[in-house]
């Protein structure tokens, strides 16, 4: 593709969500640096974006995007490197994404980490557990599939990125600034405290911000929430004209920062036929009941649940609705007794094969 046909776009009025700030962060060379810096940069975005590529196991190359059907990729935030941590970590962040070309609708939808579910794609496969474990028993690869046989939906695409890896992103962009909520100190994160009111945040204090989850009193819902600013913040600073000097820095973040199984290629065709449906977006998410399995807690999503999110996502691909039948849904017809509307639950069963309960 010739460099010259990539001509900057304005910058929307409204904040992006969050699978098209990490497409644009993606893409923010091709789309901005490239057409200010010509050939050289086109090349080295081009090199970047081909070391982040990796395959899902077993699943044969997708066919050219070409605009005229849905897609669907899964975004996954990682805490892989969190403060020290070097072990791969799990997925906290699962959000399905389907793009519709021709009703021009975007979807996105969260499943929450803590949500039952039986593990695919491993050597654990058939074991239930939270669904965020699924990255950390087998990668990318098996979060796929686990979601897959979750919603009974096909999955082409994937998106991976590593807390790590945002903090570096953040100093590459020169920091980020917020709207800090309310006040707190956050033990987990080495006492780091942040006030009420805005801030500009260098790497780890983004990452600390983006982070932070027992001091919220929205939980997980108000971390995403965090975590959505600070990545909308990473594409305004990215975009500005003094941050497109520091490219080859941002280049390098995301080359050890992001994974996913779209090539450049795919990634400007998303950006050329994709861009009416990116900008008429819907966010659900699949809700559970709370409730303990042994000491674990767990979001437990009820089969009507399960049904109507799988409903939602199948009809956006353009697929025709399908009765679920998985282990979830077993598992809940079994558990005849659970309250699934006052959720006032202080266990859920799980049960073997044969019908009886699994110790």
């Amino acid at each position: 593709m010739d460099p010259s046909l990539l001509r900057p776009r304005s910058t929307p009025k409204k904040k992006p969500h969050l699978i098209v700030k990490i497409i644009l962060l993606t893409l923010l060379a091709v789309v901005f640096v490239a057409g200010a810096y010509g050939v050289k940069v086109y090349t080295s975005v081009r090199n970047a974006v081909d070391k982040t590529y990796q395959k899902i196991d077993n699943q044969s190359v997708n066919s050219a995007i070409t605009g005229d059907k849905p897609l669907s990729i899964l975004l996954l935030g990682t805490d892989t490197g969190e403060f020290g941590r070097t072990e791969k970590g799990n997925s906290d962040t699962m959000i399905v994404v389907t793009i519709n070309p021709k009703t021009n609708k975007t979807t996105m939808t969260s499943i929450p980490r803590d949500t039952m579910t039986q593990i695919q794609g491993t050597k654990e496969s058939d074991d239930i557990q939270k669904i965020n474990a699924a990255y950390n028993l087998g990668d990318s690869t098996a979060a796929v599939k686990t979601v897959e046989k979750l919603l009974n939906i096909p999955i082409q695409y994937y998106v991976t990125i590593n807390m790590a890896g945002l903090a570096k992103i953040v100093d590459a962009v020169g920091g980020v600034d917020v709207n800090v909520p309310f006040s707190w100190t956050d033990a987990n994160t080495g006492n780091q405290t942040f006030k009420k009111g805005p801030a500009h945040l260098n790497g780890q204090r983004a990452l600390a911000y983006a982070r932070m989850r027992y001091e919220d009193p929205e939980g997980d819902y108000g971390r995403q929430k965090r975590q959505q600013e600070v990545i909308a913040s990473i594409v305004k600073s990215a975009l500005d004209v003094d941050s497109l000097a520091n490219y080859e820095k941002v280049l390098d973040s995301m080359s050890s920062s992001l994974r996913m199984n779209l090539t450049f290629d795919d990634l400007v065709a998303i950006a050329q036929h994709y861009r009416k449906a990116a900008s008429n977006i819907t966010h659900d998410q699949l809700k559970g009941v709370g409730a303990y399995i042994g000491d674990g807690a767990y979001e437990i999503p009820s089969t009507s649940e399960l049904q109507r999110i799988s409903n939602k996502i199948r009809k956006q691909l353009d697929l025709p609705a399908e009765t679920l039948s998985n282990e979830n849904t077993r598992q809940n017809k079994l558990n005849v007794n659970f309250d699934w509307k006052a959720g006032n639950n202080p266990s859920y069963t799980l049960y073997n094969e044969d019908g009886s309960i699994m110790n």
